[in-house]
This record gives structure tokens, sequence and C-alpha cells, in this order.
């Protein structure tokens, strides 16, 4: 596949200190591809497991029984 892009004279920077360090631009794109697919899926996980934990700590709040003295955090 070829595909044209313009880039800006930062990366283009970032990149000629790529292929300076042996990366070509396939491998760069690649690793940068990858890093981002990397974070978006783990973004992906804390979002679907958010709901789970909010739901455990409701659970235990359930739980906890008020200080009979009447204290509380802001005590």
């Amino acid at each position: 596949m070829s595909l044209t892009i313009q880039i800006s004279d930062e990366s283009a920077a970032q990149l000629a200190q790529a292929a300076e360090h042996g990366f070509s631009v396939e491998a760069w794109v690649e690793e940068l591809a990858n890093e981002k697919a990397a974070m978006a899926s783990e973004t992906r996980t804390r979002e679907q497991e958010a709901p789970e934990v909010i739901e455990r700590i409701l659970e235990l709040q359930k739980r906890v029984k008020p200080d009979p003295e009447g204290w509380t955090l802001r005590d």
C-alpha cells in the first residue's frame, strides 16, 4: 500500500532522528500505531471496569456502620 501524508516540521525532525537510529519510516509508523492501539485498549478496559468498581464501593459502603460518637471524616 502506498500513502502520502503531510507532517509538521517537528514530526519530520523526529522521523529523521528515528532514521538515524536505524528505523525505517514503515517501522517507525508501525511502532507509533502499536503504541496508540495499546493506549486505546487500556482506556477501553478502564472504562469497562468503572461500573464494576463503583458497584463494589457502594456494596462496601452499605456494610459500614456510622461512628457511635458521631464523628465524620470532616472532624
